[in-house]
């Protein structure tokens, strides 16, 4: 019984790294990504989305709960999971232990980014593109901006081939191999919106 309430969790928990949270990540550098464009743009992105209808509903169930479990149940996974790249140096055992310790530090980088953004906003701040760019004018923290979006879209391209594996998408090795070398263009087009955005603060 416990190792079916396990498996569930497990494919819960997979699933809901892409659907909702794979898909608002995708979102939120899209809409960050039009600080390239200039302050207006940026700022007429981020005002849509502020303007959302039903925006705190969506926040709340879509987003910050989904999150929450998501995130919890991974800090679970990562501190019980049993590493094998000192017995077998394969690719997948690499990735299995990348992806243990990119969620670590995207938890940390997302709560740190919650805090500066959503936080200050729900005390009165406005968030636009001077707070980003305010944020990034410390050269520290534009380092840790960059790490942060490079753990969090690795975790979610390496998450993407844990996804299809689980859910019975990939079965076969053939199949599990192409989806990986898709999985590394994701990583390499979505790492190169978020740096493009987060430099456009700077």
């Amino acid at each position: 019984m416990a190792g079916n309430r396990e498996f569930y969790y497990r494919r819960l928990h997979s699933l809901l790294g892409v659907i909702p949270v794979g898909v608002f990540l995708v979102q939120h550098l899209v809409v960050n990504h039009f600080a390239t464009k200039g302050p207006e743009a940026f700022n007429r992105a981020a005002s849509f989305m502020e303007n959302l209808p039903f925006r705190y509903f969506l926040e709340i169930f879509v987003i910050f709960l989904p999150l929450l479990f998501h995130a919890i149940y991974g800090l679970y996974i990562a501190f019980t999971a049993k590493f094998n790249v000192g017995n077998y140096g394969y690719f997948r055992n690499w990735m299995f232990v990348l992806q243990r310790v990119t969620g670590i530090i995207t938890l940390i980088f997302i709560t740190w980014h919650v805090y500066e953004t959503r936080v200050q906003a729900a005390l009165g701040a406005k968030v636009n593109y001077e707070m980003m760019a305010n944020i990034v004018d410390n050269p520290v923290m534009l380092g840790f901006y960059i790490v942060g979006i490079l753990s969090t879209v690795f975790h979610f391209a390496n998450g993407l081939w844990s996804f299809c594996v689980s859910w019975g998408l990939t079965v076969s090795p053939r199949s599990q191999q192409v989806f990986t070398y898709l999985t590394m263009i994701i990583f390499v087009a979505l790492s190169i919106v978020g740096i493009r955005a987060i430099l456009a603060f700077a």
